[in-house]
């Protein structure tokens, strides 16, 4: 099989792509190195320095390569700077899917699976959240994520595109080798655990007064290989024509502060905490059902537990810095 990997040089796609090339399949990374380095692309994999606005680069990319699908992963993801600059994420997010996919059509490619977000829910009304829950974005990076979604349904109804999109919540953890590197860094658990290694000197919780046990935001969070599985199985629904939505995630959900305790358990490092105010966009509760995945694929998540990610993020984490 052949696939094209759009943000493969990033976190979760670079995962994906080595996973791939583990199961002998032949991939092409199209990114465009905006937030990551050519030094994380796997060896196995064929690599074009490309973005997704230059519309005749990606459809000669999809010409030449005749691909089986495309795993669609490019993305700017940092909500807080979508509520800052969201031309920045419709441009880039948005143009950039919409260019993706006329480029597929004038291509002859249909099968796509597409990175989406659970930012798409915004504030659910009732946890965990169903695919069939309102989508209501509370922040611009979602909302790009839920344009991009609206286009593929169209396509597909009129043009028979063929995808899968995957709406997901906190990804981290590591795999053997790779792990988390954003350039900058913004999730909250890589940042964790760069004070626990004497990089940064506290770790930033913003909004203590949310609705929760205590008062800090409430997140879902999953394993990237859990997660990397989950899209090579999407894989396979393709077969079939039409389109599906499916939500991943672990359906429980741990506080910014648990989470800071799982890593004070796991590193044995005290990390200090400054508590900042809310940010805007950033709903309260957020916790997944993956029920449909599990019941219509079969996914099932090997690593459940939160330590366990921690885990071996501080490992990858640990190596990273040696």
């Amino acid at each position: 099989m052949n696939f094209l990997v759009t943000g493969g040089a990033g976190y979760i796609g670079g995962t994906v792509s080595r996973i791939l090339l583990q199961q002998g399949a032949k991939v092409t990374i199209y990114d465009n190195l905006c937030h990551a380095k050519a030094s994380a692309l796997p060896a196995q994999a064929a690599f074009i320095q490309g973005d997704l606005l230059d519309r005749q680069l990606i459809e000669k990319t999809l010409r030449e390569g005749k691909f089986d699908a495309i795993l669609h992963f490019a993305a700017l993801i940092e909500a807080g700077e979508s509520m800052k600059k969201p031309e920045l994420y419709f441009r880039n997010n948005t143009g950039g899917t919409l260019n993706l996919l006329e480029a597929m059509l004038a291509t002859g490619q249909n099968k796509l699976v597409f990175s989406s977000t659970a930012a798409c829910y915004g504030e659910p009304e009732s946890t965990p959240i169903l695919e069939t829950a309102k989508l209501q974005p509370t922040n611009a990076y979602g909302e790009s994520k839920l344009l991009s979604e609206t286009m593929m349904r169209w396509m597909s109804e009129i043009h028979g595109l063929r995808y899968a999109a995957l709406r997901y919540f906190n990804v981290a953890g590591a795999i053997e080798g790779y792990g988390e590197a954003h350039e900058p860094e913004s999730h909250l658990i890589p940042l964790i655990l760069d004070v626990a290694l004497g990089r940064r000197q506290s770790i930033k919780i913003y909004g203590q007064d949310y609705p929760t046990a205590d008062g800090t935001c409430v997140r879902d969070y999953i394993h990237v290989q859990d997660l990397a599985e989950a899209h090579i199985l999407a894989l396979k629904a393709l077969e079939q024509p039409g389109h599906h939505i499916f939500n991943l995630g672990s359906g429980q959900g741990f506080t910014v502060r648990q989470v800071i305790e799982s890593a004070r358990r796991v590193t044995g490092h005290a990390i200090p905490v400054i508590e900042e105010p809310r940010r805007p966009g950033d709903p309260a509760v957020l916790v997944a059902s993956s029920d449909k995945i599990k019941s219509e694929l079969g996914w099932k998540p090997n690593f459940p537990e939160l330590d366990q990610i921690i885990a071996s993020a501080w490992e990858w984490h640990q190596k990273r810095y040696a």
